[in-house]
């Protein structure tokens, strides 16, 4: 197909597809980052919430109809939506709905990924799309979705799974695909012991990316019909997915890199040490996720912060930032920072250093501080002295340290507790 009539004929598509972003999750391995907000909530690389990376795949794919799905402590997972997402035009048919749990169906609250969606039916048959497709709202990468839905078309689907290629260790930890030569899905087994592989790569397995395109009418049968199966736990995973394959069409789809042919970038940034890993690899040298591409921009609401400040250059006591990346509004007055990633209106105080580190939006480091390997969560106003990141010991006495060694530390850790001091805080 010549690249204009592909290029149109990917834009048919879309038009035609309303994505659902699951974002009811409240991320408990990401421990007290998550304790008032919810995952996909949670800040990212310097500017960014982590529900900004698959609302942005939807924008730049030209998917302009989509639903969120909220659920635990959406507050100002709400805000961010309503402040920075409010920019499609309703009158052309474009529109982000924040769609919160309702019990729209009964007296209980989501019980699983597929009762998100089925007790929001009625609402988005009413929008009438021909495709749906389902997002989790808690990962990190890009993705061309228009390529996928071409995929799912052009196979004549029922249902299209976006796929990792993982090693068979790592699959043990994902849902996997058993397919045939042509990618159709013979099998799906959650976390299995022994993964299949993929035909022809006895090391490598094919992993959900809980990506999932639908054709709608086919989406709603199956939701009704689950939500009627006594048992069911009401997950596409574990319900839904092993129900279809062996009677209708399935197909895996490769998330993979266009120029090398290898997995693309994906980052599922669940647990501590990973959301630390992630935002490290951002201050690389060639990360391989891209901030700068400006043929695939990560939208977000920012605030009107001013530039970025260093300031005194004694000998002992010089404002600097090495291999780190440094948002709108900070400071570094004196002190010295390497291989950091700081988001807006942090200020870093004389003769303190700061390495290896994610440090939230409006965090205060008194002088003298010390801070290695750590998070500091939004708020925090780390005490002059302070030393974090030497003594492991020490360090889990006052804070919590994950088994990668990263220290996690929340202003209620330092006994400030701004959440019930000020209900109005935005987190």
């Amino acid at each position: 197909m010549p690249k204009e009539q592909h290029e149109r004929y990917v834009s048919v598509l879309t038009k035609k597809t309303m994505a659902l972003v699951l974002a009811g999750g409240r991320g408990s391995r990401l421990h007290q980052l998550t304790d008032w907000r919810a995952k996909p909530s949670v800040p990212f690389g310097g500017k960014f919430r982590i529900i900004d990376f698959p609302l942005s795949n939807c924008i730049n794919s030209g998917i302009r109809r989509i639903a969120v799905l909220t659920q635990y402590k959406a507050d100002s997972l709400i805000k961010h939506l309503v402040n920075g997402w409010g920019f499609l035009r309703g009158e052309f048919g474009e529109f982000i709905d924040i769609i919160p749990a309702q019990q729209r169906t009964g007296e209980s609250w989501y019980l699983g990924t597929a009762d998100a969606v089925y007790q929001n039916i009625d609402i988005i048959r009413n929008r009438g799309p021909e495709y749906i497709v389902i997002l989790a709202g808690d990962h990190v990468y890009k993705m061309d979705y228009g390529q996928m839905l071409a995929y799912h078309a052009d196979n004549d689907a029922d249902l299209t799974i976006g796929c990792l290629e993982v090693s068979l260790q790592d699959a043990k930890e994902f849902g996997v695909m058993h397919v045939d030569n042509d990618s159709r899905v013979i099998e799906f087994f959650e976390k299995p012991e022994n993964p299949p592989s993929i035909p022809g790569r006895d090391d490598t397995a094919l992993a959900s990316m809980g990506i999932y395109i639908f054709n709608a009418t086919f989406l709603y049968e199956q939701l009704v019909k689950d939500a009627n199966t006594p048992g069911s736990s009401r997950d596409f995973g574990k319900d839904i997915i092993p129900s279809i394959i062996e009677k209708y069409r399935v197909y895996a789809y490769p998330f993979l890199n266009i120029q090398t042919g290898g997995q693309a970038y994906w980052r599922d940034v669940g647990t501590i040490d990973s959301y630390w890993q992630a935002n490290m690899e951002l201050v690389s040298v060639n990360p391989e996720m891209n901030l700068y591409d400006q043929t695939w921009p990560i939208w977000t609401y920012q605030q009107q912060n001013a530039p970025a400040k260093f300031v005194f250059d004694d000998d002992d006591r010089r404002g600097m930032a090495v291999d780190s990346t440094i948002s709108g509004g900070v400071v570094i007055s004196g002190a010295t920072v390497r291989r950091s990633l700081l988001f807006s209106d942090v200020r870093v105080n004389s003769y303190s250093l700061v390495e290896d580190s994610v440090v939230l939006p409006n965090v205060n480091i008194g002088r003298h501080s010390i801070i290695k390997k750590a998070i500091l969560d939004k708020g925090c106003n780390i005490p002059e002295g302070t030393i974090i990141g030497e003594n492991p010991q020490q360090d889990a006495e006052r804070f919590s340290v994950s088994p990668g060694g990263i220290v996690l530390v929340t202003p209620e850790m330092l006994g400030q507790d701004i959440h019930k001091a000020d209900w109005s805080a935005d987190d």
